[in-house]
């Protein structure tokens, strides 16, 4: 049928129809390609191999200063590998961008409280991002192979961007019990992820890279 004989509402919803057909694509491609390309790669706690690291990102802090209740999950996590002899040392990645907001060094203290020995925590004070903490994991920690530990919603994009980096890396999830917070979780993995997917493209460096440190190095004992 010629599109002259269309009526012109209906070759207008057909457009519409189109271009909102082409808008959720591109918005749910990154997300298809994270899921995707880790499921082989996110485990849990009795299935997960033995890695260098865990790599725990940063959350949050309760208004105390204290973890909020995902990074207290993310950590507990991280406790239990070590406990179990899965991981050699814990890499804590978070935002220090101000002197009177300090992730990684609070992660530090709840970890050493928890049993795992203050010289296995190693603290990077610029993990701003998931893709900044996965880059400067493997240039300027110099690791290998991690387990990253986020929420289970967050936890295919953090994988997929830290084997994007060059990192071996697999991941577990914390099932968090609170649903607001993981409802808006999971709705922010959308755009959170196509952030995520220009990032790689685009190659992205972090916002701050800077020299190879060796505080990993001496964890590991090489």
């Amino acid at each position: 049928m010629s599109l002259r004989r269309i009526p012109a509402r209906l070759r207008s919803r057909r457009l519409w129809i189109t271009l909102a057909a082409g808008a959720l694509t591109v918005l749910l491609a990154p997300t298809g390609w994270t899921y995707g390309s880790t499921w082989t790669h996110r485990t849990d706690l009795s299935h997960a191999r033995t890695a260098e690291i865990a790599l725990v990102l940063g959350a949050g802090l309760n208004p105390s200063g204290g973890p909020s209740p995902f990074l207290a999950g993310r950590l507990d996590i991280a406790v239990e590998l070590y406990r179990r002899n899965r991981i050699r040392a814990v890499l804590v990645s978070g935002d220090n961008s101000r002197t009177e907001y300090d992730e990684p060094t609070t992660m530090r203290d709840y970890l050493r409280d928890h049993g795992v020995p203050e010289d296995k925590i190693v603290l990077d004070y610029a993990g701003f991002d998931t893709w900044d903490s996965c880059v400067r994991a493997k240039k300027i920690f110099g690791a290998n192979s991690a387990i990253v530990v986020s929420q289970n919603f967050h936890l295919a994009r953090a994988v997929a961007l830290c084997r994007r980096a060059g990192l071996d890396a697999q991941g577990i999830g914390d099932r968090s019990p609170y649903l607001e917070p993981t409802v808006y979780g999971y709705a922010r993995e959308v755009p959170a992820t196509l952030k995520a997917m220009t990032d790689v493209l685009l190659d992205r460096d972090p916002k701050f890279l800077g020299p190879r440190e060796d505080g990993l190095d001496r964890a590991l004992g090489r």
